[in-house]
């Protein structure tokens, strides 16, 4: 048994400097953006959300801009297999995620839990 949820949503930029692009998902999304410390600065932002509650970043890229939605779990390797048996495949093992591949082509990740509202939120798979 594990349990998973939509954690947030990453938004990919073909840029160089996260940061001028945080700058316009900021202000497009009512959201304070967040430099994050250290290498994790030079490529990501964190936009605070709360409204909502969810991950919401700006990621700097090589390949084309787009957006991807992130899974956490409690569990990754059970998570990645019941995805895997709903259709979806392993594109790469990421630091401590799985990029994964929908049947219909969308990319997404499956990360560790992080969320305060993990436990109450989260749904129970067998």
């Amino acid at each position: 048994m594990h349990r998973s949820k939509l954690a947030g949503f990453i938004i990919d930029c073909r840029v160089d400097d996260p940061v001028p692009a945080a700058g316009f998902w900021s202000a497009a999304l009512g959201m304070k953006a967040h430099l994050l410390p250290g290498d994790e600065g030079t490529q990501y932002v964190r936009l605070l959300d709360e409204q909502h509650g969810l991950h919401v970043e700006v990621q700097a890229v090589e390949h084309a801009s787009r957006v991807h939605l992130d899974i956490e779990t409690d569990d990754i390797e059970a998570e990645v297999c019941r995805l895997e048996a709903l259709g979806a495949r392993r594109i790469a093992f990421v630091r401590s995620w799985w990029v994964m591949e929908a049947p219909t082509g969308q990319r997404f990740c499956v990360v560790r839990q992080t969320s305060a509202d993990f436990d109450a939120k989260a749904t129970v798979w067998p």
